[in-house]
Order: C-alpha cells, then structure tokens, then sequence
C-alpha cells in the first residue's frame, strides 16, 4: 500500500505546458540511504519546503512517485496572492480577530519572501508585481467591501474601496464596487518550482524520482520509509508536501479536495483591461482572471465540492464554456474562446488557511495541506515554519496552522 493516496490529479493542458518542461535531473534510488529530512512531493509545495531546509545546513531528499513538476503544479494558474479565500472579517468571526489578523499578516510576509527569496536565486520565472481588484459578489456586497476595507485597515494592509463608477472608469468593469489591493505576484508555476528546485540542487538536495513511498516507520530517534523501487530511506524528519494526494495517517481535519477549471485565450494584448491587474470576486465559486506576458487571459473558476476525476473531467465542456460566457460578460470587447482549456483537483478548508506541521501520533512526521487559492504562497509559508519547527528554533506563527489548532 502507498503512504499517500493515488489521485487523478489534472487533465486538459495548460497554457504554461505550451512551453518545454524544464529538465530536472533526477536520480534512480538503487540503495539504501539516509537524509536530515526525507520531503516526499516534489512539487512546487515539497520544493519551497526543501529550499528553506537546504537553506538552514540541512541535508535533503526529495522523492515523488511522478517526475518532479508533473503532479498538481502545472495547472496552477499561479495567482500569487497574499489575501486568503476568506475576508478577514469572516475569518474574524470564525477564529476571533486577533488571530484572524496574524494569518493575514503571516501571508502577506510568506508572498514578499517568496518573490525576495525568487529574486535572490535568481529564479526566472515571469514573476511580475500584479494588483489585485476584488469585486463584489455574494460573500461580500458594496457594504461588505467597506467593512473589510476597514478590517484590512485595521490590520495594517493598504487597500482602496472603489464605488461602481470609479472601477467603470478605471477598469471598465460596469455595476460593480470593489477593493484594490497591492503587490501579489504573477508567475509561470513550471519554471517558478524548476528554479527553486535546481537552486535547492545546487546546493546538496538529491531528487530520486519515480520513487513511491510505501510504509512510513516512526523511529525514536527518526523515520524509516520503506520504497516501492525497494532500498529504504531513513532520516531524521519526513515531511509530507504531497499536495493533493493526501498522506495516510495525517488528520485532514476539515480539508477536502474539491475540483475547479481554467483556460486560456489567444494572445490579445491590445484587449486587456487597464493595469492587468488580477481580478476576483466575493463569490462562491468566484472568477477569477489573470494575464499573461504574450497578452493572454488565464481564466479560472466554477469550482465543485466532488474529487472524482470521472466526473469532473466530463464537465469539461460545460464548464468551460461558462467561464468564457462569464469572461465575455465581464469585458464585451475580448476574445473570450479557450485557447488551452484544463481541469483539476485542489484542496480546500473551511476557512481558507492550511495546516502545517508535526502530524499528531507520527513522531518526527511534519505535513503541509490545505491549500485553496493560496498553494503556492502558503507553499512558502510552510517552508518557513517547518525550517525553524525541525531546526528546533521555534515559529511564533506555528500554532495558527497546526494539526491540532482549535477548528
């Protein structure tokens, strides 16, 4: 039996599958070895963990049953935003103001370390600054986004409220109010997690791949995971950064996998709207929009609350003809047809934060889940947690993410 479920994770291609993969040098793992930390996954979640880890002195493995970047990171539209799925004041209702505001501000801290620490590697990745307009929608009316600009305030965030006609004027979007906020990021997932990983290798970190992990030991003094290439990995620490195959053994307290589509039109420069801001809505399921540096309109959304692969993949069609219609509705004058269309799984919580490390009962076992609209930069979230958490140095922040944190 496999430590992790087995998920049909993706189908259709992705506007950044267009490009060549990059080339990852792996290894086959034909004897028996030993790490600090084992990191099963090696995608762009297990990728951002093991830099930080390669970063700290630490010797690293990384092992996927695929080749590294071909699970869930390629059909991330890679909207890199620090605002969670759930506006702060929801979020404040749920887990009180207090901690509500320091899961806001520890994400607004994991985005600007990961594009610092891109830029410091000199990972090449299109990573362009990119304001984000939230719309109004059932979450959240006009009055609503008043309140939560107010909450942001509150909490030290810099964001503008916008009546319907100062964003018909200034993005040409009519009948809608909205909050604009500053500086997330856009970028290619492939070669955003290739330039973290060969960075990561550079520096010591060894990548065996295809190679499953079938049994998972715990050991007093750490684990012993037993492979299905057959040699056995012991390490001080493991860490399950298995994205949405989730890890046997690790409480999904109140996460699920849920599906969701995209696609991405021509390349249209001349049709996008001023700024190429990011844009969202205050709705479930919610639009949301990017551009590419070619001038394209990545468009995803339309989420469902079912992980069956069967199912969601002949919803296809449908699916993406809604997302044009809806496209179309937002700006009349662009070319709304799907130039790449995909589909795929992603995990979710009830209150849009992740959870991040020790897994109850597997001594020297660390897991990251629970991603939403946030994978990547609670991917670097995560990194930095587990670094001092492992290191033994401790992370004020862990206790809002861990397994164990009251729902």
């Amino acid at each position: 039996m496999s430590a992790t479920r087995k998920r049909d994770l993706r189908t259709g291609r992705s506007v950044w599958q267009a490009r060549r993969a990059p080339a990852i040098a792996t290894r086959p793992l034909r004897r028996d070895a030993k790490a600090d930390v084992l990191v099963i996954g090696a995608g762009v979640s297990g990728i951002l963990v093991a830099d930080q880890l390669v970063d700290a002195g630490m010797d690293v493995m990384l092992i996927d049953r695929r080749a590294p970047i071909r699970g869930s990171t390629p059909a991330s539209t890679a909207l890199l935003q620090y605002e969670i799925d759930t506006p702060l004041i929801h979020l404040s209702d749920a887990i009180g103001r207090a901690r509500a505001e320091r899961v806001w501000r520890r994400s607004r801290l994991a985005l600007d370390a990961l594009r610092q620490r891109a830029r410091a590697l000199g990972v090449d990745a299109d990573c362009v600054d990119r304001d984000s307009l939230y719309l109004d929608g059932g979450l959240l009316d006009e009055d609503g986004l008043r309140a939560e600009a107010e909450a942001r305030r509150a909490a030290g965030f810099a964001v503008d409220f916008l009546a319907p006609g100062a964003v018909r004027a200034r993005f040409g979007i009519g009948r809608r109010a909205a909050l604009l906020s500053y500086d997330d990021l856009a970028a290619d997932p492939q070669r955003l997690a290739a330039g973290f990983l060969r960075a990561a290798m550079a520096r010591g970190a060894r990548v065996h791949a295809p190679v499953e992990a079938r049994e998972v030991q715990c050991l007093p003094g750490g684990v012993c995971v037993a492979t299905d290439v057959g040699p056995m990995v012991r390490a001080r620490a493991l860490v399950f950064a298995t994205g949405y195959e989730l890890a046997r053994g690790v409480p999904r307290r109140d996460h699920s996998i849920a599906s969701t589509w995209a696609l991405a039109t021509r390349p249209q420069p001349r049709n996008l709207w001023p700024e190429q801001c990011f844009i969202w809505e205050a709705c479930e399921p919610y639009l949301y929009l990017r551009t590419t540096p070619d001038g394209r309109i990545v468009c995803g959304g339309e989420d469902e609350d079912f992980s069956d692969a069967q199912t969601r993949d002949a919803m296809m069609d449908d699916k993406i003809a809604t997302l044009e219609s809806r496209l179309a509705r937002l700006f009349p004058n662009v070319d709304p047809r799907a130039d790449f269309a995909w589909t795929g799984s992603f995990g979710a919580s009830e209150n849009g934060t992740p959870s991040i490390g020790p897994v109850p009962r597997m001594k020297n076992c660390y897991a990251v889940m629970g991603y939403g609209g946030n994978g990547i930069t609670f991917s670097m979230m995560a990194g930095q947690i587990l670094r001092a958490t492992i290191a033994g140095a401790g992370d004020l922040d862990a206790e809002l993410f861990s397994f164990t944190r009251p729902l």
